[in-house]
């Protein structure tokens, strides 16, 4: 799961009477008994070998992941799951990201012309462009565009052919009461977020600095470049996704210095910043004659990589059409650079998503045992590059083997292997509640705690379809101290807690691939 701070918004949610009128084509009988076919000795015996030594922590890309993706390829195939377009894989290309030789920033304002330094001024992301813009600059607050949270830094101001300068974070960090998921993150925190949405609105590049408010370091960071450090190992790059780059802008995080040429001071930007959290409302303005250029270089070396994907094709001509998806991701953060000698250098990943992974093999397993055909059909994904930014789910997202427009719900599973034996958190949001409904039917004969999260985002695989109106439900048994660390390994798994899971969303997908009340229908399709 990817590092990010998370709302503990736990909602009672009304649902309408009609969700409890389903009318399914597989028997009690038959669910239960598919469901006996759950093996926690295969469960412990794949969590033994995805968190092994031998695949160095399944990093994206890696020799270890590949080896992963056939361990997978061969499970879904003897669970009866048929393959996609001809095989169990669907490969992509990523691009290692080097920083090139030529980054420049200059700024013209009638005081004069400033030219910033690298490192000690700016840094470029890792999602930065291989361009060179001019432009004059807007100040366009947070760089947030976010209708349903009610606020928008971009309402009321032309950003068409300019650089924007944004904060980081979202409005109200520290207030518990914000709707931006109170002290939690949502997805428009990241810089990811707000450059797609400087794009969408026309820039052409985007400034970036720390927000002074709740951060006292404002020393640029950007991505840490082994080429800007001597410490940083030369193959800790970042990863993209090939279809982005024609996508990208130039973009970087500055510091001080640049912030109080453009401002007059820090103190300027933090009153900016008390402005628009007080209120909740922008304070979006043109910085007049301010002028910057801006040059960003990369080096791009090209990579393949693969999720692995299996089917049950669904057995209703009315609804076979229709695609369930089922997914977890089966990449780690690989091996611990600079790790003294004789100590551990492997980041297995066991609960970090081997727990998942093995979850989802094991719904394969159940559903590949179902006598009866569910009506819709249900695609298992374990996608790679989660770890470095969602890479396979958004690969799928803009590459679907099946229409996202036909996709009814996506169920993902991340880190579901720890904590407390019996309790389990599903995260989703109000206005996919019948997921929400569903699982708690199914849990009936599963018996977790459920605790229900209504949050968008989350940090995992889900958010790549969420963020195309996809109904979503993320589940997930929380943080420890092993999260990210080379402890967290195959020892510590609770492999029941993992049989059960999967379970309970083997028995939620069936579900919703079998409902066929037509007011329920409505909202798998999209309440159309």
């Amino acid at each position: 799961m990817r590092q990010a701070k998370r709302a503990a918004h736990c909602s009672i949610i009304a649902f309408p009477v009609f969700v409890f009128l389903y009318s399914s084509c597989g028997t009690t009988g038959d669910v239960d008994r598919a469901s006996a076919v759950i093996s926690r000795e295969r469960v412990r015996s794949a969590i033994r070998y995805l968190a092994s030594d031998a695949l160095k922590g399944r990093g994206t890309p890696s020799a270890g992941l590949d080896s992963a993706a056939q361990y997978i390829a061969r499970s879904f195939a003897a669970a009866g799951l048929q393959p996609v377009q001809g095989g169990y894989l669907q490969p992509f290309t990523v691009n290692i990201v080097s920083l090139g030789d030529t980054n420049a920033l200059l700024l013209e304002t009638p005081a004069g012309r400033d030219s910033m330094k690298l490192k000690d001024d700016f840094v470029p992301f890792g999602n930065t462009a291989h361009r060179e813009v001019e432009a004059n600059v807007v100040f366009a607050g947070y760089g947030i565009s976010a209708p349903e949270y009610g606020y928008d830094d971009y309402a009321g101001i032309d950003v068409r052919n300019k650089i924007v300068f944004v904060m980081r974070h979202e409005p109200g960090e520290e207030d518990s009461a914000s709707v931006f998921a109170g002290r939690g993150e949502t997805e428009y925190s990241s810089v990811a977020t707000k450059v797609r949405q400087a794009r969408e609105h026309g820039a052409v590049g985007v400034l970036v600095a720390t927000d002074p408010l709740n951060h006292r370091m404002l020393t640029p960071r950007g991505f840490p470049w082994p080429a800007l450090s001597k410490i940083i190992p030369k193959d800790a790059l970042p990863l993209t996704l090939s279809v982005e780059e024609s996508e990208k802008l130039p973009v970087v995080h500055v510091g001080e210095r640049l912030i109080s040429r453009l401002l007059g001071g820090v103190d300027s930007l933090r009153a900016l910043q008390r402005a628009i959290d007080s209120s909740f409302s922008p304070r979006s303005f043109s910085l007049g004659p301010a002028r910057v250029r801006l040059k960003t270089s990369t080096a791009i070396r090209r990579m393949p990589a693969q999720n692995v994907v299996g089917i049950i094709q669904g057995s209703d001509p009315a609804l076979r059409d229709e695609v369930v998806v089922i997914g977890a991701h089966y990449d780690h953060i690989g091996i611990k650079r600079n790790a003294e000698p004789g100590t551990d250098s492997v980041f297995n990943g066991a609960d970090d998503n081997a727990s998942g992974t093995v979850a989802l093999m094991e719904v394969g397993a159940a559903l590949g045992a179902m006598r009866e055909k569910p009506a819709r059909t249900v695609l298992l994904i374990a996608f790679a590059g989660e770890e470095k930014g969602l890479l396979g789910s958004e690969h799928y997202a803009r590459n679907p083997l099946f229409p996202l427009g036909r996709t009814v719900a996506m169920l993902n599973m991340d880190m579901v292997g720890r904590n407390a034996p019996d309790s389990l958190q599903i995260i989703g949001s109000p206005e996919e509640s019948f997921l929400v409904q569903d699982t708690r039917r199914a849990n009936a004969a599963v018996g977790f705690l459920l605790v229900n999260t209504v949050l968008r985002g989350g940090g995992s695989d889900h958010q790549s379809f969420q963020k195309r109106g996809v109904p979503t439900l993320f589940y997930h048994s929380d943080r420890h101290a092993d999260y990210h660390h080379v402890t967290d390994e195959a020892q510590f798994i609770d492999d029941q807690k993992i049989a059960r899971v999967a379970d309970l969303v083997f028995r939620t997908a069936w579900l919703v691939a079998t409902t066929r009340d037509p007011i329920i229908h409505s909202f798998y399709r999209g309440q159309q």
